[in-house]
């Protein structure tokens, strides 16, 4: 497979969705959290969601010249407007307010409303753990879920993250979605041809399947822990969507078609400050306490270690990425479908 630094790879996805209609910014904060995806080994939330996001601006699902703003707010909450734009810069804008607002108060919480699809959370939460505190994630999806007993899709796949800063070592990154399998992999089977394991999901009728391509056109995907993680889901749409007033999963078109309306999914971010608790020292020295206990059996690796060395790694060495899709984002830059 072709070999590119992080900054070709970044470049030629921002140009792909510049040249789809993404302002500038919008284009670069994208790019940069879609490889830095890529280079953590997450590439179902990586530079192969450029030609979807590209179909998205294209045909007016993404609003390529939205601006995030602040629309409402009290002194540890606000409410941020992404405008239809893709979720990125929304996102991160939210989570440098939940930081700075849990700096003043202790704690800060930021929702994000008429979004777009945001990746991989952990990534957005690592300016939280920089800041030396505890960060939280949500987001809902198009409906991938359906309610225990049910057989249409209601909830997303509804992804939860959370990270735990460290004093002397990279944090604790914790970041799953809902489902037995992310959306993303379901994608790349679809591309590749692949059927997929039972287990996994089922078609639009309710029934069991092994066609991937079911499950993205009105299929659905079986819930992490069954009836717990169907709940886990609902709790995330509430927290995703009633508290911000974006679209329920079941009122979103398929994410993975250019037809349809704006997403307008709903993010929300928390940011904890351990000052305003037992303090940051205790804070510290209980997070390693635990670290300690959980590696002392052998073979144990904590949650965002993988991540933080292949990340090192393609710093040094670049990233290996797949010639179709190379070429792909190739001639999207050209402006091409």
């Amino acid at each position: 497979m072709p070999n590119k630094s992080i900054e070709e790879l970044t470049a030629l996805a921002a140009a792909a969705l510049k040249a789809h209609g993404a302002s500038e910014t919008m284009a670069r904060t994208t790019a940069r959290y879609l490889v830095a995806a890529d280079t953590q080994g997450l590439a179902t939330h990586g530079v192969m969601r450029v030609p979807g996001y590209c179909g998205h601006l294209g045909v007016g699902r993404a609003n390529g010249a939205a601006v995030p703003k602040i629309i409402n707010e009290k002194p540890a909450a606000c409410l941020i407007d992404a405008g239809n734009g893709l979720g990125f810069e929304a996102c991160e804008m939210a989570v440098a307010q939940a930081v700075a607002r849990a700096r003043a108060e202790g704690m800060g919480f930021a929702g994000v409303t008429n979004s777009h699809h945001c990746g991989a959370l952990g990534i957005l939460l690592e300016p939280v753990a920089a800041a030396g505190m505890v960060g939280l994630a949500f987001s809902n999806a198009s409906s991938a879920i359906m309610p225990w007993g049910g057989t249409r899709a209601i909830f997303g796949t509804n992804p939860v993250a959370a990270i735990f800063a460290r004093k002397s070592a990279p944090p604790i990154v914790v970041d799953l979605s809902l489902t037995q399998v992310t959306r993303g992999q379901i994608m790349l089977n679809v591309k590749a041809g692949k059927p997929i394991p039972d287990g996994w999901g089922m078609d639009r009728d309710g029934n069991p399947t092994n066609d991937a391509q079911k499950i993205l056109v009105g299929g659905s995907l079986y819930a992490v822990g069954g009836l717990k993680g169907t709940m886990l889901a609902l709790a995330v749409e509430l927290i995703c969507c009633a508290l911000t007033g974006a679209a329920l999963s079941h009122e979103v078109a398929s994410m993975h078609t250019n037809e349809g309306p704006p997403l307008r999914l709903g993010q929300s971010f928390i940011a904890i400050d351990p000052g305003a608790l037992a303090g940051s020292e205790v804070y510290f020295e209980r997070v390693e306490t635990l670290v300690a206990a959980i590696l002392a059996d052998e073979g144990v690796r904590l949650p965002g270690d993988r991540r933080h060395a292949l990340a090192a790694a393609g710093a040094n060495e670049g990233l290996n990425i797949d010639g179709e899709l190379l070429t792909q984002l190739q001639v999207l830059a050209r402006g091409a479908s």
